[in-house]
């Protein structure tokens, strides 16, 4: 699947951060669900200052685009420190580490996405600048070794991971703060929208804003990146103002349908109905079908079909739902014998 997705919660490049970028809250006020998640990254916060200490070493997971890097910037800002980004893929060595580690002022936020991919000799050294807050250098090898240690200034690490399971357990145990970002409801993305409409002077009906809150699949980058469409299809095929109307053509034109799923998800569910007789299916399986791979089944499409419980994960494989056949038009065709998690998904 060449094409980039419209509602793909991965980013797009470096022109969509900067212009997302604008639209990112600055403090835990201006921040918009995840209300239990603020509170107690609030409390941390006041009772770290109160101290005059950094906070704790907060972990972020979550799939893609619910705001982890805007969480770590807004820490920074209520902390009063800078904040250094950079990415788990990108931190080959040890001595990559070492030189961004050296970098940071008492209290700075180093925030790292992507950390369930750090190498595991960058994760070692960063074992020790976590706990102890100082790095060993190794200046030989062999029996006569040596090492020289440095010591750094109290900082937080904000790690960020979409794959908790692939965080190692010395790592996990390491941060004093794990929070887990939850998909945003409709409420929360149409106060987004709201505020991020005044911010690009752009005049809105509310029920545009609602319809496009309903479909964004509960992510904000993919809410922010719907309006800037929605708004750039007025601007050429109607009066220039986002009335519910324009909305829904701007959408229909992208492929997103009521429940903002697009082609690849469609596909995805139609796989597993008529290929593969509604499941049970191993997603490699899927993924060859599809010819996509397993990873960007498992991190991109999948986790909004399972919230909306349109798939499920059973011991035997991935199975559509009642709800998936109805979504596609098509007869329900229950198991012979379902598997009890998707009993108790009905049931419930």
């Amino acid at each position: 699947m060449t094409r980039e997705r419209i509602i793909s919660n991965q980013s797009q490049g470096e022109q969509e951060n900067q212009l997302n970028y604008a639209l990112r809250p600055q403090r835990f006020e201006q921040y918009v669900g995840q209300e239990q998640l603020i509170r107690k990254l609030r409390i941390a916060v006041t009772a770290a200052k109160s101290r005059g200490e950094p906070v704790e070493h907060v972990l972020l997971h979550g799939p893609p685009g619910l705001g982890k890097t805007t969480l770590a910037h807004v820490l920074a800002n209520e902390m009063g420190a800078a904040v250094q980004v950079a990415n788990g893929p990108a931190i080959s060595k040890g001595a990559d580490l070492v030189g961004i580690l050296t970098k940071l002022q008492k209290g700075d936020v180093l925030f790292i996405d992507e950390i369930h991919r750090l190498p595991v000799i960058v994760e070692e050294h960063l074992y020790s600048a976590m706990e102890d807050f100082k790095v060993d250098i190794p200046l030989d090898a062999g029996m006569h070794a040596r090492t020289v240690t440095i010591p750094l200034e109290p900082f937080t690490l904000v790690g960020a991971t979409t794959r908790l399971g692939l965080l190692t357990g010395p790592m996990r145990g390491r941060f004093g703060i794990p929070l887990n970002l939850q998909f945003y409801p409709p409420e929360a993305l149409h106060t987004i929208l709201q505020q991020n409409a005044r911010l690009l002077e752009l005049v809105a009906e509310d029920q545009a804003l609602w319809e496009l809150a309903r479909r964004s699949r509960g992510t904000p980058r993919v809410a922010n990146r719907l309006l800037r469409r929605a708004r750039d299809y007025a601007a050429v095929e109607a009066s220039g103002k986002l009335t519910l109307a324009v909305t829904q053509k701007a959408l229909e034109l992208e492929g997103i349908d009521d429940r903002g799923l697009d082609e690849q998800d469609r596909q995805f569910l139609k796989i597993i109905v008529e290929v593969y007789e509604g499941g049970p299916v191993g997603i490699e399986a899927v993924a060859a079908t599809l010819g996509e791979e397993r990873d960007t089944l498992e991190d991109v499409v999948e986790p909004f079909l399972l919230q909306q419980a349109l798939v499920t994960r059973t011991r035997q494989g991935r199975r559509a739902t009642r709800l998936a056949y109805d979504h596609l038009g098509l007869k329900w065709n229950p198991p012979q014998q379902p598997d009890q998690d998707e009993q108790n998904l009905f049931d419930s």
